[in-house]
């Protein structure tokens, strides 16, 4: 009998867009309330996971949308410490499309990573931190099922071991 998939954590939530490809989709905004998908949103921001397949082009593409301070070393600690100061300002959501993408061409413990630095910073912060993994409904479920691994430890059937700094 396998262990069961571990239960995402309430700040990150799985979203698809609606069929027609003119929108009318809706991202939850940090109040939890939907926003309009396909632009900026109150207190938050969207960004492509097909910009952020690398660990340095997730820090770069973060950078730019959430204007990180230029003292923002492009590391996982420093965003812990860019993010945690953020959340000082109000409430952020990170709205993530073609997120299925996020991270692809590293290896699945930098995901792991990820979502730790960002699970320290939701539980921390002063606000409210919320992630929407938006992707297509055919991709979905691959991303739950990578997302899942990770959040237990298993990456590629093994248990995984931290990943480099950096």
């Amino acid at each position: 009998m396998g262990a069961a998939s571990p239960q995402a954590p309430a700040w990150l939530v799985y979203d698809a867009p609606p069929p027609e490809p003119d929108g009318g989709a809706t991202v939850p905004g940090s109040d939890g309330g939907p926003q309009p998908g396909g632009g900026a949103l109150p207190g938050g921001v969207l960004m492509s996971g097909t910009q952020a397949r690398t660990r340095a082009t997730l820090h770069e593409a973060l950078a730019g949308v959430l204007a990180l301070p230029g003292w923002y070393g492009r590391n996982w600690d420093a965003l812990a410490d860019a993010l945690a100061d953020r959340l000082d300002a109000g409430p952020l959501t990170v709205a993530v499309t073609d997120a299925a993408d996020l991270l692809a061409d590293e290896p699945p413990a930098q995901l792991g990573t990820l979502l730790d630095v960002l699970g320290a910073v939701a539980a921390g912060g002063h606000e409210t931190l919320r992630v929407v993994l938006r992707d297509h409904p055919d991709r979905l479920a691959a991303l739950r099922d990578r997302v899942a691994a990770v959040l237990s430890g298993r990456v590629d059937g093994r248990v995984g071991g931290p990943p480099s700094a950096g």
